[in-house]
């Protein structure tokens, strides 16, 4: 099975002139069925803060796009997308279409970027979950969520073997977006994939290198500062084979995730 990241340079607040952008992307590649497309966070608009374009629902243009791209090549596809709550909040989520093109699930971001503001506008996710893609458990994380290892961790302790980042990672940080990736991968045993954006937004620079590390911390993809989709094989028994090999989550003592283990 295949994971298929796609970075591009998203167009501000233009939800067509981004689906054009990932048909554009898209119509080269060859997939099979059952393959992971991964697109950035909020891969419609970029990132901004206007409700007005960002808060989709089930039937709303950059859902039912997501929806067709599954349905034509029969695979998953993980995108970032932002979504109002029950509660009328919006949420900055993950959500995965199946090949169906029925939502499988989703995932709302842990970490506000407070840097810009994201904790005015944005409801937070307050659970870890994980998918089942072809039997390889999925934990899904946005952006921020990268620079806060224990929910890597608490995922991983669940079995999580695949974890998947959406991005707007600015240039400015993108040595430690590649740091933070390989990072996570060494520590937890698992494949990791990051897939950020490329070119500007009326506020940021953002440099791509979206990419994809096996289980051991080995670059398998890695992508340039273009627009470009990177792809690997992702082998579920390496992963396992790996983890009784090396097994430290095995060693891991989860009593210290427990309060009173804390220091005061």
């Amino acid at each position: 099975m295949k994971l298929h990241g796609f970075q591009w340079d998203q167009v501000w607040e233009n939800r067509e002139a981004n689906f054009a952008k990932v048909r554009a992307l898209l119509e080269p590649l060859e997939t099979e069925p059952g393959d992971l497309l991964v697109f950035p966070e909020m891969y419609a608009t970029g990132f901004t803060m206007n409700p007005e374009l960002t808060a989709e629902d089930e039937s709303s243009p950059g859902m039912a796009f997501l929806a067709r791209v599954a349905r034509e090549r029969s695979v998953y596809v993980t995108a970032g997308v932002v979504r109002r709550g029950e509660d009328g909040v919006p949420r900055n989520e993950t959500v995965v279409t199946g090949p169906d093109g029925r939502e499988l699930f989703r995932q709302a971001k842990l970490h506000a970027f407070t840097p810009a503001g994201e904790e005015r506008h944005h409801a937070l996710g307050n659970s870890i979950a994980v998918w089942d893609w072809n039997g390889i458990k999925v934990a899904p994380f946005v952006c921020y969520d990268l620079r806060f290892p224990e929910v890597f961790r608490l995922a991983a302790l669940a079995g999580t073997e695949l974890f998947t980042v959406i991005a707007s990672w600015p240039a400015k940080r993108a040595a430690h977006w590649r740091l933070l990736l390989q990072a996570r991968a060494v520590e937890n045993l698992a494949w990791v994939a990051g897939i950020n954006r490329t070119g500007r937004d009326p506020n940021v620079d953002y440099a791509g290198g979206s990419l994809l590390v096996d289980a051991a911390g080995g670059v398998a993809a890695e992508g340039g500062d273009g627009e470009e989709v990177v792809s690997a094989e992702i082998d579920p028994n390496g992963i396992r084979e790996w983890r009784a090999a090396f097994p430290a989550l095995r060693d891991v003592r989860s009593e210290f995730f427990a309060r009173e283990h804390r220091p005061s």
